[in-house]
């Protein structure tokens, strides 16, 4: 992809998915923060039908004097890595009430310094909760920018240091959702609806499985 094609890529994202948003349930800035650590290695659907009922116990940071680990387990089982998450889950609460007096630090080098919150985690919850201009690359954003050329690297951390020289800032923002909502229902891995994507003129991918057969 040409950097001319860089804003009609970005347009476009932006026009099939005007309402973008995070598809994680939460009701605040807390329980977002939870609900990210959470979808790590798992499904927003998966985290969502558990944080349903958990978010009905935890509503804040000092709701962790009444959940212990072992009762925080016990809400969050059936995710993955559901032990690392509820220790996890508990340390960050105890954090947060004795460090930060139950606020959510607003900084990507506080918010690293939590358990189990990565640069990647601090930069979706600083995305959707502050309108931050990052944009969220994890194995599937890698894999579409990748497919459409607009980047060519071999991991998701040499993407993300690639994107931020390939996208405005203003696009930024705007971009973190419809990406993510892109490679969700339209881009997929293994059955990508290339025959019906706006994307084709652009796309090496398309041109290399579809044109040539």
């Amino acid at each position: 992809m040409k950097i001319s094609d860089i804003p009609f890529f970005a347009e476009t994202l932006n026009s099939m998915f005007p309402d973008a948003k995070t598809e994680l349930y939460y009701n605040n800035d807390f329980q977002l923060l939870i609900a990210i650590l959470m979808s790590a290695q798992a499904t927003d659907k998966q985290v969502n039908i558990i944080n349903k009922n958990f978010f009905e116990f935890l509503k804040k940071p000092q709701d962790w004097i009444d959940l212990w680990v072992e009762e925080i387990t016990m809400f969050i089982d059936s995710v993955s890595f559901f032990n690392n998450k509820a220790k996890n889950i508990y340390k960050t609460c105890n954090i947060l009430v004795e460090k930060y007096n139950s606020k959510i630090p607003k900084t990507i080098e506080e918010l690293v310094e939590l358990p189990w919150v990565w640069i990647k985690t601090a930069k979706v919850f600083l995305a959707v909760i502050e309108d931050a201009p990052y944009i969220w690359v994890d194995t599937h954003v890698h894999r579409v920018l990748n497919r459409l050329w607009i980047v060519n690297t071999k991991s998701p951390l040499e993407t993300d240091k690639k994107i931020a020289k390939k996208f405005s800032k203003q696009n930024h923002s705007m971009l973190h959702n419809t990406l993510v909502l892109f490679w969700r229902y339209h881009c997929i891995a293994r059955k990508p609806k290339c025959e019906e994507c706006s994307f084709q003129e652009i796309c090496k991918y398309y041109k290399k499985e579809f044109i040539k057969k």
